[in-house]
């Protein structure tokens, strides 16, 4: 029997709600179903959370919405809190289009959610696959939240789900082209990937396994 995974979306767009909807639903997972709970504002979301008859495992929360001020809810972000208490199990993703560094940087210390994503770094493929690490328990940020973790944070470097795979796989001593034999990405797009990667970690010229090896003790690699 398929595992039901009950999701909860709210954002003041329709059409982004449906259009997330239509995403997730094509999760290459067949052994996983998806039950959608929906909210359009604060307001609905609050009640919603609170009135829930089922514990939701994934929620997607845009953070600029009308507020709710009788329960003093202005943003997703007081919904990702409110979950927090209620629903600590429930892994949550933030949405927003602001990528002001302080903005980021208030998100990941005040609510650290499993997901952070600037609406504008959203595409189909980078939906499908921070859905997958968020259900395997690892974090997902978008690209620019990348960079900006990247330019304050020296001791660890910030990579993105696709790279993540590729170091997994560059550990486990598979050769660079022939990694796109375990997911869809072309061995150009591992090379090019895989030479920025290095040059991060200031290591061009290294040999995979080295390179491999030290991405791991940077934190680059779950």
């Amino acid at each position: 029997m398929p595992q039901n995974i009950n999701v909860l979306i709210v954002d003041d767009h329709p059409f982004i709600i449906q259009g997330y909807k239509n995403v997730i639903r094509l999760f290459p997972n067949k052994k996983i179903e998806f039950t959608f709970h929906e909210a359009v504002d604060c307001q609905s979301g609050y009640e919603t959370i609170i009135n829930s008859e089922v514990k939701f495992d994934l929620a997607f929360l845009d953070i600029s919405m009308p507020t709710y001020a009788d329960k003093e809810i202005h943003t997703g972000e007081d919904l990702a809190k409110l979950l927090m208490k209620v629903m600590p199990e429930c892994k949550t993703f933030l949405l927003t289009m602001h990528s002001e560094s302080l903005k980021v940087q208030s998100i990941i210390d005040e609510i650290d959610p499993f997901g952070l994503v600037i609406k504008n770094d959203l595409t189909f493929d980078s939906m499908i696959l921070g859905l997958g690490a968020v259900m395997k328990g690892e974090k997902y940020y978008s690209d620019s939240v990348i960079r900006f973790l990247n330019n304050q944070q020296k001791e660890k470097i910030y990579v993105d789900v696709i790279d993540r795979q590729i170091l997994h796989y560059l550990n486990k001593g598979i050769k660079y082209d022939d990694i796109p034999l375990y997911f869809t990405i072309s061995s150009s797009n591992v090379k090019i990937r895989k030479e920025k990667m290095k040059e991060l970690l200031g290591m061009i010229g290294s040999s995979d396994i080295e390179f491999a090896k030290a991405a791991k003790e940077r934190g680059m690699l779950m």
